[in-house]
């Protein structure tokens, strides 16, 4: 139990340091989480055409910066050029949101450990293998999400389930999706899709992310949970110190 410093990446390079009065708790089970679409209004859904590089989001990232933070925190290298080339987009279409890498590498490490989840990986497509599928919103363990796809995206007909290393569910996907890998596609399976459609998702509800109270509701939008926020304020913790090396 203690209070962790949070720090949030603006343009310029420069850290705003927030202090969030949290319980850390341990890290989750091997079962990914689950959430009900956000209910709360928002500011403008962030456009999904940002300034990307030409292979899309994830080669916005610097190499060099990647290899080393990869190697410190313990991220795959596939993961966290995804993570921080949607950072480089946003400083530049959407700096007032204020997000930064970390903040999505948090969710990434609590929904699917940056998709090792069960044995899985993202290969260098970007793609995760095999694809995540979490279990059914039929409210016995979670809530109840009845199918809003036609089991187009999660491959259940009857109810929702959360799908992808960031594990969206198919009614919040179809708001915020993205194509940060420019191929055509919306997949919240790719990592560069899913990390770009997430920041959507938290510039929509947080605003300006620097905000402590901000960050926090954009967080619970994700998942409802004081567990799952802790985690996550946990995670971006680590990886922001991991990232600022000794």
């Amino acid at each position: 139990m203690g209070r962790r410093g949070i720090g949030i990446a603006v343009a310029g390079g420069a850290l705003l340091t927030i202090a969030l009065t949290l319980t850390v708790l341990p890290g989750s089970s091997d079962t990914p989480p689950t959430r009900i679409a956000p209910s709360v209004e928002g500011h403008p859904v962030p456009p999904s055409g940002l300034e990307y590089g030409a292979a899309g989001t994830a080669d916005l990232a610097d190499a060099d910066w990647v290899a080393r933070t990869a190697a410190e925190s313990g991220i795959p290298e596939r993961a966290l050029s995804a993570y921080a080339g949607v950072e480089v987009a946003f400083l530049r279409d959407l700096p007032e949101c204020r997000l930064d890498w970390a903040t999505l590498a948090g969710i990434g490490y609590v929904e699917s450990r940056h998709g090792r989840l069960q044995g899985g990986r993202i290969d260098e497509a970007g793609q995760q293998t095999p694809a995540i599928f979490g279990i059914p919103l039929d409210g016995e363990r979670t809530a109840e999400v009845p199918d809003t796809d036609g089991g187009a995206l999660d491959g259940d007909a009857e109810w929702d389930r959360a799908v992808g290393p960031m594990q969206f569910i198919p009614s919040t996907w179809e708001r915020f999706g993205a194509d940060g890998n420019l191929d055509g596609v919306e997949d919240p399976q790719n990592i560069d899709d899913a990390a770009l459609a997430a920041a959507r998702l938290l510039c929509w509800v947080g605003g300006d992310l620097g905000e402590t109270e901000n960050w926090i509701a954009a967080i619970d939008s994700y998942n409802r949970s004081v567990e799952y926020n802790n985690e996550v304020a946990g995670a971006a913790d680590r990886y922001r110190a991991a990232a600022a090396g000794p």
